[in-house]
């Protein structure tokens, strides 16, 4: 295979006088060289037309005292630098051949052993060859080392280079001033680094070195805190990566570090956020229960340690987002939360659990005394106004407490406690605290089976309507009836209104309910009509809940059902409490003269027991008033309560209304509403509330002998 550069065959000049010798050495160079190009001269002054232009590979010049080798050698180099010119002497001038050599010649050879020529001109070529591999490789050496030079002075990233032979480490000018230290602040030795490393950090970073260059880890990777210049701590996250012998050892490592201070305050910020409430700056109630958590176990280490844990709710606080709206509502519920803190001592943990609901768990607490202590500074906290947004607002809270020596194993389990004695609290009357017993749990547990049961009641057909009679007292005909529900419960047997409704009320189940309720009794009394002449002009009366008046679409509702049922509008009374019609006046006139337009009768259900405004109470478009039964009762016994009666009836007559009194069940009673002009009442003393298939006999007989 002929020698080639660059893919081209070898160019070789012979510059020698003698024609002879010429023609000898370009034998011996083309038998050594096959295919190559050997180019004959006798002098310098022959080489433009040859070579066109196009510089040799290599030179054999014959140092003769016409044409000495120095002369030929300058020549060359200056026409072709970096061409070897191996020099051609006679033998005895082997002086004149070294002097060629220090000159810059490649090498010699004597004419007596042109043997070795092809083998010096090989050398030749060769030791060209890696002469030039080796400056390329300089210049490529150069260009990394400006490469890096420029990358390391541009990166963000502080870079370093470890000799682990020498223990010396160069450290880049970013990696020195991301510390805030100038080039010469710091030298080169690797605790330039390893000391400025925060103490809690150092362990690991130490490490996470030893892993990788005992190669337990592919990478170096490690986060750890430095201290800058100006003393400030920096989150920094080195990388980097070690070069390893034929034995696998490490004798270097390299890498970069990164300033992760921002990434570190935004993960920080994102993990406050997401254990924090976003409105109070509380803990939240991932946050609460993980501390809980922890502190409950604590206490389990401790046989003499007790925890108590608060459950706090803000009473009615509904009605301040309804009337002051929901910046209001949020400017109080940040007061609140001052003010509980405020309650607390340093350590102890409060929560903004979910809407107005917080809670609070104080650590080593001596007995249920300091307990209601706690439970008391936070009641007395209540007592003084609040005032978010320029309103003045007065709030109460009602809490449950539970104290334990270490008996719950969960923290939901406490939590739920805390909750379910807090819901005892708000039945108890509001703005007070009850202490958690074990009963608690068992009605709470009732009360669970219960919702779930009542919320499958109504598909399930379970619910069952009675009606009690409502009298004219002149007569004794009975002019409407009052639907009551009951629900038939598989397992407890027939439950009484008092048993579930407030129930439904609390959990929303009133709304299906009451719909169900308004259907039925318009079916009834649809089918009685039907049926008996004595039912033609007897109306049914329906009571509406709170919760039914408030939200949901009483008139929509109202409306259907007349028209499902076939009723005209005025077989139908709808009655509401006193404290429904008052909790938004304005609310329910508006609603109130809706249901009148449509045509249905109006009552105030319980009058007496709740407050009215007189000039409120004129303007709702009322049929008439019920006397609640509980000053009925004492009628011919107490003074006072037939003072009362007197009252309402004198005031219906005066607002051009009926009264209605509930509760009657006796001849005394009947004979003082007689008296006193009251024209319809109801009670056990006509009849109990009925089944639906005995009420077309009462409607025939009505009660005029009661």
């Amino acid at each position: 295979m002929p020698l080639t550069v660059d893919s081209r065959p070898l160019r070789l000049l012979v510059l020698e006088q003698d024609p002879d010798l010429r023609a000898v050495l370009q034998r011996e160079l083309a038998a050594g060289f096959p295919a190559s190009a050997v180019i004959p001269a006798s002098s310098f002054g022959e080489l433009p037309a040859l070579l066109a232009g196009t510089a040799p590979d290599a030179v054999l010049a014959s140092d003769t005292a016409e044409e000495p080798a120095l002369g030929t050698l300058a020549t060359a180099r200056e026409a072709w630098p970096g061409v070897p010119v191996v020099v051609l002497t006679e033998p005895g001038n082997e002086d004149r051949a070294a002097m060629a050599i220090r000159a810059g010649a490649a090498d010699f050879v004597l004419t007596d052993r042109l043997g070795r020529l092809c083998a010096v001109m090989l050398s030749a070529l060769e030791r060209r060859r890696m002469r030039e591999h080796w400056e390329q490789a300089l210049v490529a050496l150069r260009e990394s080392e400006e490469r890096y030079s420029l990358a390391a002075r541009g990166a963000s990233d502080g870079l370093w280079d470890w000799d682990l032979r020498t223990g010396r480490v160069y450290y880049s000018e970013r990696w020195k001033t991301m510390l805030g230290h100038a080039d010469a602040d710091v030298g080169d030795s690797p605790e330039e680094w390893l000391s400025r490393v925060h103490a809690d950090d150092r362990e690991a970073l130490d490490a996470a070195i030893r892993d990788h260059l005992e190669g337990r880890v592919a990478h170096f990777e490690a986060e750890y805190r430095m201290q800058t210049a100006d003393g400030e701590w920096r989150w920094m996250l080195a990388r980097g990566l070690a070069v390893r012998d034929g034995d696998g050892r490490a004798y270097r490592m390299a890498g970069s570090q990164t300033d992760v201070s921002r990434q570190k305050q935004a993960e920080a910020r994102l993990l406050h956020d997401a254990l924090h409430d976003a409105l109070t700056g509380l803990a939240n109630r991932t946050l609460f229960m993980d501390r809980l958590e922890q502190a409950l176990a604590r206490t389990r280490r401790r046989a003499d340690s007790l925890l108590a844990a608060i459950y706090l709710d803000l009473d009615q606080f509904k009605v301040v987002n309804d009337s002051l709206g929901h910046t209001v509502g949020d400017g109080l519920l940040v007061a609140v939360a001052r003010r509980i803190k405020s309650c607390l001592r340093p350590g102890d943990t409060v929560a903004r659990i979910g809407g107005d609901e917080f809670a609070v768990f104080v650590e080593d607490v001596d007995d249920v005394s300091q307990a209601l202590r706690i439970a008391e500074r936070i009641h007395e906290e209540f007592l003084v106004p609040f005032h978010p947004a320029g309103h003045e607002v007065y709030a109460t809270a009602s809490l449950g407490l539970v104290l334990t020596g270490g008996a719950y194993e969960r923290a939901e389990e406490l939590l739920r406690d805390a909750d379910i004695a807090m819901y005892r609290a708000k039945r108890a009357g509001r703005g007070r605290t009850e202490i958690f017993d074990s009963s608690m749990h068992a009605a709470a547990a009732a009360r669970h089976r219960l919702e779930n049961d009542l919320r499958r009641a109504v598909e399930r057909g379970e619910l069952r309507l009675a009606f009690q009679p409502i009298v004219r007292l002149v007569d004794g005909s009975v002019q409407s009836l009052e639907a009551l529900v009951r629900w038939q419960h598989p397992e407890r047997g027939l439950l009484m209104p008092p048993e579930f409704i407030p129930v439904a009320e609390e959990m929303g189940a009133i709304v299906p309910v009451g719909e169900w309720v308004l259907h039925e009794a318009c079916r009834c009394l649809r089918g009685w009509r039907d049926a008996l002449s004595e039912a033609g002009e007897v109306t049914v009366s329906v009571n509406l809940s709170a919760r039914q008046f408030s939200q949901g679409d009483v008139l929509a509702l109202t409306d259907e059902t007349l028209s499902h049922s076939g009723l005209p509008p005025s077989a139908l009374r709808l009655e509401l409490t006193e404290s429904v019609v008052m909790e938004d006046p304005k609310q329910a006139a508006r609603k109130l003269h809706q249901l009148r337009e449509l045509g249905v009768g109006l009552d105030i259900d319980d009058f007496g027991t709740g407050y009215s405004s007189l000039s409120y109470l004129r303007r709702f478009p009322i049929d008439a008033l019920k006397i609640d039964r509980s000053f009925v009762d004492g009628l011919g016994q107490d003074e006072e309560d037939l003072a009362i009666v007197r009252t309402i009836v004198t005031l219906a007559g005066n607002l051009g209304v009926d009264t209605i009194a509930e509760g009657i069940e006796g001849e005394p009673q009947l004979a003082q509403l007689r008296s006193l002009g009251c024209p319809l009442g109801q009670g056990f003393h006509f009849a109990r509330p009925l089944w639906p298939d005995d009420v077309p006999a009462v409607l025939r007989a009505g009660f005029a002998a009661a």
